[in-house]
């Protein structure tokens, strides 16, 4: 992929960062998926005390980009204010291979990135929250 492309995927995600709401995981992510049409659609994390009622910032920007239509896409940057990478869970895996996603642009806020296909990442398994 080309590395200004790369660039303005994960600028993007970057800059959906400070939408995020994060009153109870305390994880500020953002992500920013490129359809097969050029388009870009950002996504933050949104979370919610309702179990099963927040969202991944990964698949916040696929929501935006399906609602408006978009069923193809080419690749997806995500990027959270944590140490490392944000890594996506099983769930949003699952839920990007059924759009066939296949590549992941995993940043980090030292401006170090790692493209991989999608069936390469381990998915984050998160740890069940004492509310």
């Amino acid at each position: 992929m080309n590395f200004d492309v790369v660039d303005t995927l994960v600028r993007t995600a970057m800059d959906a960062i400070r939408n995020s709401y994060t009153e109870y995981d305390g994880i500020a992510a953002g992500a920013c998926v490129l359809s097969s049409d050029g388009t870009l659609y950002s996504g933050c994390t949104i979370d919610n005390p309702v179990e099963g009622m927040s969202y991944s910032a990964e698949i916040v920007a696929m929501l935006r980009a399906i609602s408006e239509g978009k069923r193809e896409f080419d690749s997806l940057a995500v990027i959270a204010d944590i140490e490392g990478y944000y890594v996506p869970d099983e769930a949003s895996l699952l839920f990007l291979k059924e759009f066939e996603v296949e590549e992941i642009i995993l940043a980090d806020l030292e401006g170090n990135v790692k493209i991989m296909a999608i069936d390469d990442i381990e998915p984050y398994k998160p740890r069940r929250r004492d509310y």
